[in-house]
């Protein structure tokens, strides 16, 4: 058994730092990188790609909103394909930047409200992916598992990897609790490994109320943003490990 582990980053800007990536990527597997516009900034994401690419670690573009200011966890209702214009441009400057400092990148995954609001919605989530794979055919898409996003991606016939959450609590239906409810952000580094190994082992998504939702479970986020995010994803790693789960880079899937 094995599984992928992943977190986002490069989301610092200008003077302003955001999270610890350098630590991170000595445990990650996968890196979702900021491109612009909802975070990050282009010294910022070269930095970030460099230290990936010497710890050997997956790279991704993670397109969301341009909402600097909301860090893209805003929702914002655009013309599809207003968005799918900046889609391009973030996976592009990705695609630009990687190949300036001799790195590839691997996959895209989609951020935030962005990230959310393709979740629930498969027409949405459908035109986001085709903008992706216009500008990289390539990409595996990162898909929150068993939601709209992952119909969508099946749809397109691309290749996907299906994401879990390591510090997000679950809905019913496969989506993640609003992070402005209680207990929706799970900040013990050690209940984060226990979870992540009891949903790997079972295939499936365990909800807030006990619900198993089974899945192929491809990679585990561990959003770099959190004031825990270095031990969560050492906490999740270690507890992995320890039950003879490897941690390595997803490959993706057609089906």
């Amino acid at each position: 058994m094995q599984v992928d582990l992943n977190a986002d980053m490069g989301e610092s800007f200008g003077l302003w730092t955001m999270g610890n990536d350098a630590a991170l990527l000595k445990t990650v597997t996968s890196a979702n990188i900021a491109c612009g516009a909802h975070a990050g900034d282009p010294d910022v994401m070269a930095k970030t790609m460099n230290i990936a690419l010497d710890q050997a670690v997956g790279i991704g573009s993670h397109p969301g909103f341009a909402d600097l200011e909301g860090f893209g966890r805003r929702r914002i209702a655009m013309p599809l394909t207003s968005l799918q214009n900046s889609i391009c441009i973030q996976v592009g400057a990705t695609l630009g930047m990687a190949k300036a400092i001799g790195a590839t990148v691997r996959h895209a995954k989609l951020h935030g409200a962005l990230g959310n609001m393709t979740s629930e919605d498969e027409g949405m989530a459908r035109g986001c992916y085709e903008a992706v794979l216009s500008v990289h055919p390539d990409a595996i898409l990162l898909v929150l598992a068993t939601t709209a996003q992952e119909t969508a991606a099946r749809s397109l016939g691309a290749r996907f990897a299906c994401e879990i959450f390591a510090d997000r609590a679950y809905n019913d239906d496969a989506t993640l609790v609003d992070r402005n409810l209680p207990g929706a952000v799970i900040h013990s580094p050690s209940e984060a490994g226990l979870r992540m190994v009891e949903m790997v082992k079972s295939q499936a998504i365990i909800t807030a109320s006990g619900k198993l939702i089974k899945t192929p479970i491809d990679s585990i986020c561990c959003h770099g943003d959190t004031p825990k995010a270095v031990d969560i994803a050492a906490s999740v790693r270690l507890a992995l490990e320890d039950n003879n789960i490897l941690v390595t880079a997803f490959s993706g899937r057609t089906s």
